[in-house]
């Protein structure tokens, strides 16, 4: 068993972090400065995590590339599949001629860009985060709003933006179980202490999703439904995950923030209009519609939310999950040992590959698209063709998403993401801050709050109490500073870019426009949380 060390240059932690991280300035440099297309930016990154891996940790080369091949194994499966099946069943409304129907159901509640962007990016996207989560909310709220009018370039970035609230209790509360499971704390507890870091944050973000769109001007025109959205979204938030649990919490959440919304739009219209920016010049007025031909061309997205909801239902998991494959990943599995601090103690790291192909909440979108085909009564010849243009549509999109997470699976398995924690986690009693940034790192190169969780959540617990800190805070803060570094992760720019069929060249442009918004979320989860630990650590969990 190969032993990972974890300050291979000459046992600095310092200089050891700066090589962990030259992946990381890889892809800042590639997209960010550069303009890259994404999988350009992520192939890069393999190459040097790999050089890092051989190079600098002595990393053997059969673990090295089986390491990779791991990584890109889950993300083209379960991630690749959800983002594959979700713009599938998207694009078989668009060719069926229904999605203009649901376009117009949508305008003919509002017309106004702000309050769309609130209904769809912020509420419906994250029902559909609670429920299935692993990338299919920004697959299709990003969608539906360029469908409706908006440039591809800002359906994505405000899709990205609006996502940050629910992550956290997403796909059923995912996160939070993993969390738990890794650290061994009560789940109830950590549900109770992402709640009560979270809730601030999602009670501000639809104001904030409004302010990035327009300006205070802008936000001005429709506080009164920036402010219900977010009371009513943050205030269930809070309330279930401190007092039900987190499985229901993005569910519940959501439905509040929606049904707070339509209500609202029925009394209340701003009195001034707004421009988007970036607008598509194909928005026409929209039309009214038969309450019969509503519910058919909203047929494949109620049936999404039933496939999803019942492939959630722990009942009928249990049962698909029969046909469940599971092996380890040869030449990784418990080949590779993790050491302390990381760890309590010497322990081989695990690398098993679950192929849930039945109960993987890609297939619950792969049957919603099915049966809306047959509901649609979609030709087989047409299908057949919106199939293969799918395919064509998201082969770069696949390949940045496989990328993206053999570079993470890599970095972690070579000891190198574990350096750049320890590096954080060496600031001592700014730890509180950097704990959430920690969580915030994790998302960025996994692209998943889960896996932020398996990789930090117990390095979290353990340098909490050396430094007898709260453990539960800790945990909490990982998970809910994991939530604002979503909208910078490649795999997340992927799904948005392949929704709505944007430039790859833009993917750069993207990557720069939230980075700037998730480095200030991120610093205010930080703050949140040294408030807790030192101001009032009696609110903490």
């Amino acid at each position: 068993m190969w032993p990972q060390n974890y300050t291979p240059a000459g046992g600095s932690l310092v200089l050891s972090a700066l090589i962990a991280a030259i992946p990381v300035f890889v892809l800042l440099l590639l997209l960010g400065l550069w303009r890259k297309p994404a999988w350009i930016a992520s192939l890069a990154g393999v190459a040097a995590a790999a050089a890092v891996a051989f190079g600098a940790y002595g990393m053997h080369v059969g673990a090295l590339a089986s390491a990779i091949g791991y990584g890109a194994a889950f993300g083209l499966f379960p991630i690749g599949w959800v983002v594959f099946t979700a713009i599938l069943l998207y694009n078989i409304t668009v060719q069926t001629g229904k999605f203009q129907v649901v376009k117009d159901s949508v305008g003919s509640l509002t017309e106004d860009r702000r309050l769309q962007a609130l209904l769809i990016a912020f509420a419906f996207g994250a029902f559909i985060e609670g429920a299935a989560g692993f990338g299919t909310p920004v697959a299709v709220s990003a969608a539906m709003l360029t469908g409706l009018g908006f440039s591809p370039f800002y359906a994505a970035g405000i899709c990205l933006l609006a996502n940050t609230a629910p992550v956290a209790f997403g796909s059923i509360a995912t996160p939070i179980v993993t969390l738990a499971g890794i650290t061994g704390l009560p789940v109830d507890r950590l549900s109770a202490g992402v709640g009560r870091v979270c809730a601030p944050v999602s009670l501000i973000v639809p104001a904030y999703l409004v302010l990035v769109m327009g300006g205070w001007k802008a936000l001005r025109g429709v506080l009164p439904a920036a402010a219900l959205c977010g009371v009513a979204f943050a205030g269930t938030q809070f309330l279930v995950s401190n007092f039900i649990g987190p499985q229901l919490t993005d569910i519940l959440s959501s439905l509040a923030a929606i049904g707070s919304l339509v209500v609202l739009f029925k009394l209340w219209t701003p009195k001034q209009g707004f421009k988007l920016e970036e607008h598509s010049s194909a928005h026409v007025a929209p039309q009214r519609h038969e309450t019969g031909e509503l519910l058919l061309a909203w047929g494949p997205y109620i049936l999404l939310v039933i496939f999803v909801l019942l492939w959630g239902y722990k009942p009928v998991q249990l049962k698909l999950n029969t046909v469940t494959q599971a092996f380890a990943w040869p030449g990784l599995h418990n080949v590779i040992g993790r050491m302390p601090p990381v760890v309590l103690k010497p322990a081989p790291y695990a690398a098993m590959y679950t192929f849930n192909w039945l109960s993987a909440p890609g297939t619950a979108c792969l049957f919603a698209a099915l049966l809306s085909a047959l509901l649609l009564r979609m030709p087989l010849s047409q299908f057949l063709r919106v199939f293969w243009s799918t395919v064509k549509q998201l082969l770069l999109a696949e390949v940045t998403i496989a990328s993206v997470l053999a570079l993470a699976f890599l970095m972690n398995y070579s000891g190198a993401t574990a350096t750049l924690g320890l590096a954080f986690a060496a600031t001592g009693a700014l730890f509180p801050f950097f704990s959430a940034l920690l969580g915030w790192l994790g998302v960025f190169l996994t692209g998943s709050d889960t896996a932020s969780n398996a990789l930090f959540g117990n390095l979290q617990v353990i340098t909490a109490g050396t430094l007898h800190m709260n453990p539960v805070l800790m945990a909490s803060s990982n998970s809910a500073g994991g939530v604002m570094g979503k909208m910078i992760s490649l795999q997340s720019i992927a799904v948005a870019s392949a929704a709505t069929a944007m430039d790859s060249h833009d993917e750069g442009r993207l990557f720069r426009f939230t980075l700037r918004h998730s480095i200030l979320l991120a610093s205010l989860t930080g703050l949140l949380v040294v408030f807790y630990t030192y101001v009032a650590p009696g609110l903490a969990p």
